[in-house]
């Protein structure tokens, strides 16, 4: 039995986050001013990878993470959280 009832976000309002986010990105992407040193550097011949190995290690560690969060919320996080006025659960109030 879980205590939530609904949603928290409709999907209308995740729309409007994702346009909002998605804009909020693309301008600070558009307005960055680009170096003379990005301008001289010669372009990535065909065989090299778009994901260096920094980029592939970066990746791993945030999924690393991501899962380690995930995994502790999911199993730990019902005896750390507790939902007030919640009658379905056998947590006592925090509040």
């Amino acid at each position: 039995m879980t205590c939530v009832q609904d949603s928290p976000l409709r999907p209308i309002q995740m729309l409007w986050i994702n346009l909002i986010m998605d804009t909020l990105a693309s301008l600070a992407l558009a307005t960055e001013q680009p170096t003379d040193e990005l301008l001289r550097r010669k372009p990535y011949g065909r065989d090299e990878p778009l994901l260096s190995k920094i980029m592939w290690r970066n990746i791993a560690g945030h999924a690393v993470y991501q899962l380690a969060v995930t995994m502790m919320l999911l199993f730990v996080g019902s005896s750390a959280c507790v939902v007030v006025g919640c009658t379905e659960c056998n947590h006592s109030s925090a509040l």
